[in-house]
């Protein structure tokens, strides 16, 4: 008999079942066996989701059987037929995204980039608020954000060109020693990552912000669930242009 879960095994996340509809999209609705090879390609990305590495350590952590089966689940939810024990994050996914494999296939292309470099961030104890994609993407994100050579490139062409000034309040940096006056300013990726697009960053992709509006920017982020600009951070915050 397939072990589909073992005992603290944690429910599956938001962007784990993005990853299984892209799947099952692939497969035009007609989920594969276990043994079938992308069923096991998907088992080996989702072991290694950098947190759920203790669970990971045990075989009945999404292994091939428990893919296949959430396989079942989303076509029970698309189609009212196979097994019936779905979650609700199996429901609300499929409310979403049921109805646009494109977009999907967009989400899963950046979340399977984001696994592969959110161990290097995890390690660093992250504390962060989560983006609407999930935590594998929100970590990749602040990865490029959080890259000493690019912030350091992004300040020296803002000195280049005038005194630092964040671009959502117009604060600038205080002091006459130049780290101190670029201590409170951090480098924003102002592109929407959910768009799919992984590709090297380039200091015209980058905003200078303070740690205040930085961080309101990320908040404002997770709480609706969308990209938002600088513009609609500085209309949010009421500050002129």
């Amino acid at each position: 008999m397939a072990v589909t879960s073992g005992h603290g095994n944690p429910n599956w996340a938001r962007e784990e079942v993005i990853l299984a509809l892209d799947l099952y999209f692939d497969c035009k609705g007609r989920p594969p066996t276990p043994r079938d090879a992308r069923v096991r390609e998907l088992s080996e990305v989702l072991r290694a989701f950098p947190h759920h590495a203790e669970s990971a350590r045990r075989d009945t952590f999404r292994n091939a059987d428990g893919v296949a089966f959430k396989l079942q689940n989303l076509r029970q939810v698309a189609t009212g037929k196979g097994l019936g024990n779905v979650s609700r994050t199996d429901k609300y996914v499929w409310e979403e995204f049921g109805s646009d494999p494109a977009r999907v296939k967009q989400l899963a292309q950046l979340i399977r980039a984001g696994v592969k470099v959110a161990h290097e961030f995890r390690e660093q104890g992250a504390d962060y608020e989560v983006f609407a994609e999930g935590r594998v993407v929100t970590e990749a994100h602040l990865r490029r954000e959080r890259n000493p050579k690019l912030r350091s490139k992004l300040l020296a062409a803002r000195r280049a060109i005038g005194p630092l000034t964040c671009d959502v309040c117009a604060r600038q940096g205080s002091g006459l020693d130049v780290e101190l006056a670029q201590a409170i300013f951090e480098a924003h990726h102002v592109l929407p990552l959910s768009a799919g697009e992984v590709r090297a960053t380039r200091l015209a992709d980058m905003a200078l912000l303070c740690a205040c509006c930085h961080r309101q920017m990320h908040k404002l982020i997770a709480m609706r669930r969308q990209w938002l600009t600088v513009a609609d951070l500085r209309s949010v915050l009421g500050c002129a242009e």
